[in-house]
């Protein structure tokens, strides 16, 4: 039996003529952020990215080895992300670019964008965008990433990655909260109703 959420998804779809559906997924690491990417990609037929293809070999190698990225590693990444969202978005003649080949205007992101001026940053590049911030206890986050395999990102960068998050503000009005205590399919729908009445939201009060 599907989650309820799920009844939104043609709704969402409908939206697409009226929005462009930018998203970016958000939170530290271990949060699921690629996991609930890959759901709402299928759910919504739009391109998807993980944030760490934009990475350059240095910062991977970096990250493997333990080594917390600086600002100067992030700015070039998040630059990438943003391009990536921005060329998202219908052709001249209808169609879409290159990342759209059904014509599907919009794409979604996973990305940690742990900082306020990272954030400031895609919005500024790519235009109009939605963050779900993925939202959890440190406690759980650490037994995820302990339990995941195969993964560059060490566990032992959790506590510097959570030191430098800086949870999205009352006024960043573009972000949707989402707790990640709750199952992968529960949070998947959870985000899809929470999208909608975004949505619903910005086409009733288009100057917010």
């Amino acid at each position: 039996m599907q989650p309820t959420g799920f009844v939104l998804k043609s709704s969402l779809k409908q939206e697409r003529s009226e929005f462009l559906l930018r998203i970016i997924v958000m939170g530290v690491s271990g949060s699921g952020k690629s996991t609930l990417a890959e759901g709402l990609s299928k759910a919504l037929s739009l391109p998807m990215k993980d944030g760490d293809e934009f990475h350059l070999p240095e910062s991977i190698a970096k990250m493997s080895a333990g080594i917390a990225l600086q600002d100067t590693d992030r700015w070039p990444w998040l630059d990438r992300i943003a391009s990536y969202l921005a060329d998202n978005q219908p052709g001249p003649q209808g169609g879409a670019k290159e990342y759209c080949p059904q014509g599907n205007a919009g794409a979604i992101v996973s990305c940690s964008a742990l900082k306020r001026i990272y954030r400031d940053r895609i919005r500024q590049q790519a235009g109009p965008v939605v963050f779900l911030f993925l939202d959890g206890s440190p406690e759980l986050i650490r037994q995820r990433m302990q339990e995941r395999k195969g993964h560059y990102m060490q566990a032992g960068l959790l506590d510097s990655q959570l030191k430098t998050l800086e949870k999205p503000d009352a006024d960043e009005s573009d972000v949707i909260a989402l707790n990640i205590d709750q199952s992968v399919s529960t949070l998947l729908a959870n985000s899809m109703v929470k999208l909608d009445a975004y949505l619903n939201h910005v086409r009733s009060h288009p100057e917010s």
